[in-house]
């Protein structure tokens, strides 16, 4: 029997169920447990995550240097496009980076509550034809 069953990725936020709103309607989840100061989440594809209220959190000012990356967050998605739209349609944002690229099309973000994460582009493992 394994020691770990489940991890749970904890952001620290002044409203907790907003944020968790925010990532419930993006990872088109459920919200499993709440409490006066802790909201939990599980997202249709499996990840569990939980958003704790702390009345003096400061949003990371990432790419910016002062205050910057606290905790980053990467989600793979099917159409760039459309992920971001649903992103911004929530209340994300867009955030501008100067960073040379990678070798996966991604794109950077900040949730309401200023968190950033990364929209990747999930790789075609289809079969090359001809």
């Amino acid at each position: 029997m394994a020691l770990i069953v489940a991890g749970v990725v904890v952001l620290d936020c002044s409203e907790p169920e907003k944020l968790a709103a925010f990532y419930k309607e993006f990872l088109d989840g459920e919200e499993t447990d709440a409490t006066a100061n802790r909201v939990e989440i599980k997202g249709a594809g499996g990840m569990r995550m939980a958003f704790r209220r702390d009345v003096n959190a400061t949003p990371p000012s990432w790419p910016r240097p002062e205050n910057s990356l606290q905790t980053h967050l990467d989600f793979r998605v099917e159409d760039l496009d459309t992920a971001e739209r649903k992103v911004v349609g929530l209340g994300g944002r867009p955030l501008e980076t100067k960073d040379p690229g990678s070798p996966y099309e991604e794109r950077g973000y900040a949730d309401p509550s200023g968190h950033s994460f990364t929209l990747r582009l999930e790789p075609d493992t289809a079969p090359k034809q001809g």
